[in-house]
């Protein structure tokens, strides 16, 4: 049986498209993003007295959302260790807490709104097939123990995959993210949240007592701005390249005969994660495997073919850019005048988006929130143990200069060119029927050149994650612009 593959990922589904923002707006609360983030935030919002609107610079789920495994688990490989050799014990037992209370808001919204998502509880697994790893695992086990998390061992898998050693629980979910944001979204629109497609916020100024927020044709005026960006471009002041560093993972769908009602993620380097999900009456099982530094290694190609080796033909296949932080928790709160950020949800967006969207909700609200203090942007941190600080700056720098110098891989192929045209620099892409497509070869975000991703047909940013398509289109930030080409005259 011959598999067409998709370079998409498996949850990518077609909905009805809201339009633009055409007309100037005042709003109290802007929503700037429409993955899991922003439309959680403005679902709790959507009962308060305040006007909110959302903007999205592509389609509502289209972005980092689209590119998950979709779980809902608070067990997440070895990162409560992680937290406790950071930030102490009270603090990565708050982060467990906060992650089971945002497993019970989605649960608490599809139940509520009889959201068809395919959510469905799902046992969770961590293993390790290194023996070296099973100290760290068992440690691991016995912190969430006293959480009072509920943990067991196997030294197997459910789908019979062999494992040195595994702990599991079972009140964690998988669902279907792409169902679960468009029936929110519909919701929003019953209860007058305006909600604008195709709509990138150019700049954000503050007029004193309020934002003024412009568009390509427009302007919304807001009395508070919520950054639900995958990695927020206006915020310079806040240092984002040198507070985070950015970890691409490779993921692919394959058919399969049997869907195992289970998800699994190791310790292990390079890291392997797995889930089942039945979608069009056939079975996948999901599969993601390898996770890196963006800034570090650039041959796509390469990745992709360690993924190959695990099961092939993949039906869909795709690549996923997580935002890790120095102390391996997110930053969800205020950074400025009623201006709220949330990002750096390491690689457990689904958890943290939703849980996000209540948090920045109360804040606006000026409610209490028992995970407002130890997701404050603005904590500080201990740079003695925050070893990613160094990194970050090393990263971006070698990023950024090595792409200046070695501009033509050793992996591209003769389909892949490069040219100066006007004082102009270009780069040139020739598909499969000869039809050349030209784009500017620099991101409009710091000017790092483009790295062409052979496998997903993509120009891709090395330094902080810009995403461009064929032609140009910006199809993942931080950048606010377009690549495309246009002949001068």
């Amino acid at each position: 049986m011959v598999i067409k593959m998709h370079k998409n990922s498996l949850w990518e589904i077609k909905s009805k498209e809201n339009s633009s923002l055409e007309k100037e707006t005042e709003v109290d609360v802007l929503i700037i993003g429409g993955g899991i983030t922003g439309i959680s935030t403005a679902y709790h919002l959507k009962d308060s007295n305040l006007k909110v609107a959302l903007v999205e610079a592509n389609t509502i789920g289209s972005g980092v959302t689209s590119k998950t495994t979709g779980k809902l688990t608070y067990l997440q490989e070895d990162l409560y260790l992680k937290i406790q050799n950071y930030c102490g014990k009270e603090v990565a037992k708050k982060y467990y807490e906060s992650q089971k209370e945002a497993i019970k808001l989605v649960e608490k919204i599809i139940t509520e709104n009889d959201i068809a998502c395919d959510f469905v509880k799902s046992p969770s697994y961590v293993f390790t097939n290194n023996t070296s790893n099973i100290g760290t695992l068992q440690k691991e086990k016995n912190l969430l123990l006293s959480f009072g998390a509920s943990i067991k061992e196997s030294s197997s898998l459910p789908n019979n995959i062999p494992c040195k050693y595994s702990i599991y629980v079972e009140d964690t979910y998988v669902f279907h993210p792409l169902k679960y944001l468009n029936a929110l979204k519909k919701i929003l629109q019953k209860n007058k949240v305006k909600v604008y497609e195709h709509s990138r916020i150019l700049s954000i100024d503050w007029k004193n007592d309020f934002y003024l927020c412009k568009t390509k044709d427009a302007f919304i005026k807001a009395k508070s701005v919520v950054l639900a960006l995958h990695y927020p471009y206006f915020l310079f002041p806040f240092l984002m390249p040198l507070k985070v560093t950015l970890e691409k993972s490779y993921i692919g769908a394959f058919p399969t005969n049997e869907a195992v009602n289970f998800n699994a993620i190791s310790i292990d380097n390079p890291v392997c994660s797995m889930r089942y999900q039945e979608e069009n009456e056939k079975k996948y099982q999901i599969f993601l495997y390898d996770s890196h530094n963006i800034c570090m290694e650039t041959n796509d190609l390469e990745h992709f073919q360690k993924l190959k080796e695990f099961s092939y033909p993949y039906e869909y296949l795709w690549s996923n850019i997580d935002i890790i932080t120095g102390d391996y928790l997110p930053y969800i709160g205020k950074i400025h005048h009623h201006l709220f950020l949330a990002t750096g949800y390491q690689t457990w967006g689904m958890t943290n988006g939703s849980l996000a969207g209540k948090m920045i909700s109360d804040l606006v609200m000026k409610k209490e929130n028992p995970y407002a203090k130890i997701f404050d942007p603005k904590r500080k941190m201990n740079l003695g143990k925050v070893v990613r600080f160094p990194l970050a700056m090393m990263s971006n720098m070698k990023s950024f200069i090595g792409e200046k110098l070695f501009l033509k891989k050793t992996w591209y192929h003769e389909k892949i060119t490069f040219l100066n045209r006007n004082g102009k620099k270009l780069a040139i892409y020739t598909d499969e029927r000869g039809e050349k497509h030209m784009v500017y070869r620099q991101c409009p975000h710091l000017k790092c050149n483009l790295i062409f991703n052979e496998e997903e047909l993509t120009w891709d940013c090395p330094c902080h994650g810009s995403r461009f398509d064929l032609d140009g289109k910006c199809i993942q930030g931080p950048s606010n612009y377009d690549i495309c080409y246009k002949e001068e005259r």
